[in-house]
C-alpha cells in the first residue's frame, strides 16, 4: 500500500522517482529577498516538498506589495516581508521548514562570508547589481550555484550561475535503445542463433521478437556488403525489403499478418545505428576534472574517470540493459530481456573493478560509492551532461558582443530587453529609484534611460545609432516603473522553480545561462551571454 508521502508526491515521482525526491527533502534553499516573483518560486519548491527554505529579506511590508503578492495582507503592512511572507507560504505544505534572517544582504556580504556554505542553492531576486555581483562572486568561489529572477512589468528574466553541475540522469526527449546490433555480444548472438525461423510454425513465427528478426537478416545483409550495416536511406530501403520477404503466405500467396515483421519493418531506421560514445560524454571525459581526479574530486568525477578507462579498453559504453515492447510470446521477451540485463550486469561489475582502481589511485578505499550509484551512472552513461555557465563577472566585463549587437539589428529580439534591463540598472544606481516610477517625470525619465542605455552601447564598442530599433521598447519599460505584473511574476516562478529542482536533483538539463520571456506576445528564447 502506498504511503501518505507516496499518496501526496507521487505525480512528481513519476518525473524524478525516490533519488530525485530524497535530494529536494535534504536540500537547503536560500531566498534572497521575498519579492513577488520570489515568493511565487517559493510557493512552487514547498508544494513538491523541498526540505529546507530561509528568506533573507530586511525590508518591511508596504501597501504596493499587496497588490503584487497573494502571501501577504493588510495585516502584514509594517512587518518584515520575509517573516510575513514564510508565515502565510508554510500552510501549503507542514513538511518544509521555512526560516528567515532580517538582515540586509550587504551586512551579510560584509560579515560573514560563510553564510551561504549552509545552502543548496541561493535564489536572488530584488538585488541591485553592484551587490549581486559581489553575491555572484562570493558564491562563484565556494562553488555555490546562484539563480537570479526578475520580474520587470510584462518580462521576465532567469539567469543561473554555475562553474560546472553535472547530470547522470538528462531524461533526453529523444534517444535510441542501446541494442547493439551492429556490435553484438556473445548471449545475444547465442540466443538469436537458437531460433531456426523456417522451422517454427505459424503461430511461433509471428511471435519471435522483432529484434531477433532484424538481426537475423542484418546477418545476411552483411555477408554481401563486406559486413557493413545498411548506413543510408537506398541501403536501409533495400533491407526493409529483405525483411519483408520473410513474411509468410498463405496457399494462394496472400500475406499472413504477421506483426512482428512489420514491426521490425519500421522499427530499422532506429534500430540499426551504430553503437557510439555521444559528443557530450566524450567532452566529459576528456574534460580537465576527470583527467585529474583526485581525493577532492565528487563521485561523479571519479566515475567519469572509471568510465574512461571503461570505454578506453572495452570500447563502447556499458549496456544499458532494457529492450523496448515489442510483440512476441511472454517467454521468448523475457528470455531476450534477461540477455540483456545479464548483459548489462556484467558491464556494471567490470566497471566496478575500473571504479576501484580510480579510487585506490586517489586514497580512497575501493567500494566506497554505493552500488546504487554505480548501477544508476552505468545506466545512464550516454545521457551523462555538464552545464559549464559563464560567471557574472564575465558577463558584465567580457560581454557577448556578437549576440547583442545581433539583438540590436532584430527589432524582434527578446534580448533587447535584457540590454534595456542592464540600462535600467545603471539609472537606479544613479538616481536610486527606476524609471517611470512618478508620472511627472516619465519624459525625462525616458531620455536619461536612453543616456543610461547609449553609453552602455559604448561600452560594449557596439553602435549607439543601432539602439534606435528599440525605442519603443525603450518606452514601454519606463511605463512599467519597476513594478512586477503578478501573471508575469508567477510564470516566471514556475519557469525558476523547475530550474532550481533541476540543479537540486541533478536530473534533466538546466538553461545556460539566460531566460528571456516576454508577456507581451507569450515568447522566451534562451541565450548563452
Amino acid at each position: 500500500m502506498a504511503s501518505d508521502k507516496e499518496k501526496r508526491y507521487d505525480r512528481q515521482l513519476r518525473l524524478w522517482g525516490d533519488d530525485g525526491q530524497a535530494a529536494l527533502e535534504s536540500a537547503h534553499v536560500c531566498l534572497i529577498n521575498a519579492s513577488p516573483v520570489g515568493t511565487e518560486i517559493l510557493k512552487n519548491l514547498v508544494l513538491p516538498g523541498i526540505g529546507k527554505i530561509t528568506i533573507v529579506d530586511d525590508s518591511l511590508v508596504a501597501s504596493r506589495d499587496l497588490g503584487e503578492s497573494f502571501f501577504l495582507s493588510a495585516d502584514s503592512i509594517g512587518t518584515n516581508r520575509g517573516v510575513a511572507t514564510a508565515t502565510n507560504i508554510s500552510e501549503l505544505n507542514d513538511s518544509v521548514s521555512i526560516n528567515t534572517c532580517s538582515e540586509s544582504l550587504t551586512v551579510i556580504l560584509q560579515s560573514s562570508s560563510d553564510y551561504f556554505n549552509q545552502f543548496s542553492i541561493i535564489i536572488a531576486t530584488e538585488v541591485q547589481s553592484d551587490t549581486l555581483l559581489e553575491l555572484a562572486e562570493l558564491l562563484w568561489r565556494q562553488h555555490i550555484p546562484l539563480l537570479i529572477a526578475r520580474s520587470y512589468g510584462l518580462i521576465g528574466v532567469l539567469r543561473l550561475v554555475t562553474e560546472t553541475h553535472e547530470i547522470v540522469q538528462s531524461h533526453p526527449d529523444n534517444y535510441h535503445e542501446d541494442l547493439r546490433l551492429d556490435a553484438p555480444f556473445t548471449d545475444l548472438i547465442n540466443i538469436t542463433d537458437s531460433v531456426d525461423l523456417e522451422s517454427l510454425d505459424n503461430a511461433e513465427h509471428a511471435n519471435v521478437p522483432y529484434l531477433l528478426i532484424i538481426y537475423k537478416y542484418l546477418e545476411s545483409w552483411k555477408r554481401n556488403h563486406d559486413n557493413r550495416i545498411p548506413a543510408n536511406y537506398r541501403e536501409k530501403k533495400e533491407f526493409k525489403e529483405l525483411v519483408r520477404s520473410g513474411i509468410r503466405t498463405n496457399d494462394d500467396g496472400v500475406p499472413l499478418d504477421e506483426e512482428n515483421f512489420q514491426e521490425a519493418i519500421d522499427n530499422v531506421n532506429s534500430v540499426l545505428v551504430p553503437t557510439t560514445v555521444p559528443g557530450a560524454v566524450q567532452d566529459i571525459i576528456s574534460h580537465s576534472y576527470c583527467l585529474n581526479v583526485s581525493h577532492l574530486s565528487s563521485n561523479y568525477w571519479l566515475l567519469c574517470s572509471a568510465l574512461k578507462e571503461f570505454i578506453a579498453n572495452e570500447g563502447s559504453l556499458p549496456v544499458r540493459g532494457s529492450i523496448p515492447d515489442m510483440i512476441a510470446s511472454s517467454q521468448r521477451y523475457i528470455d531476450l530481456q534477461r540477455v540483456y540485463q545479464k548483459k548489462s550486469q556484467s558491464d556494471i561489475n567490470t566497471f566496478t573493478s575500473y571504479l576501484n582502481q580510480v579510487l585506490v589511485s586517489v586514497g580512497k578505499a575501493p567500494g566506497s560509492i554505493p552500488n546504487k550509484d554505480i548501477k544508476l551512472f552505468c545506466r545512464n552513461s550516454s545521457f551523462l551532461r555538464l552545464v559549464q555557465t559563464r560567471s557574472l563577472s564575465q558577463e558584465y566585463n567580457e560581454p557577448n558582443v556578437d549576440e547583442l549587437s545581433n539583438a540590436l539589428s532584430d527589432s524582434d529580439s527578446l534580448l533587447s530587453y535584457y540590454i534595456l534591463l542592464r540600462a535600467v540598472d545603471l539609472f537606479y544606481n544613479k538616481y536610486k529609484y527606476y524609471p517611470g516610477t512618478t508620472g511627472d517625470s516619465f519624459d525625462s525619465d525616458c531620455a536619461q534611460l536612453k543616456s543610461f542605455l547609449s553609453s552602455l552601447l559604448d561600452e560594449w564598442g557596439l553602435n549607439t545609432s543601432s539602439a534606435e530599433s528599440i525605442d519603443d521598447k525603450l518606452t514601454e519599460i519606463c511605463r512599467y516603473g519597476g513594478g512586477s505584473v503578478h501573471s508575469i511574476a508567477a510564470y516566471m516562478g514556475g519557469v525558476a522553480s523547475q530550474e532550481v529542482i533541476k540543479v537540486i536533483t541533478r536530473q534533466y538539463v538546466p538553461i545556460n545561462n539566460t531566460y528571456i520571456y516576454s508577456g507581451v506576445n507569450s515568447t522566451s528564447v534562451t541565450v548563452a551571454l
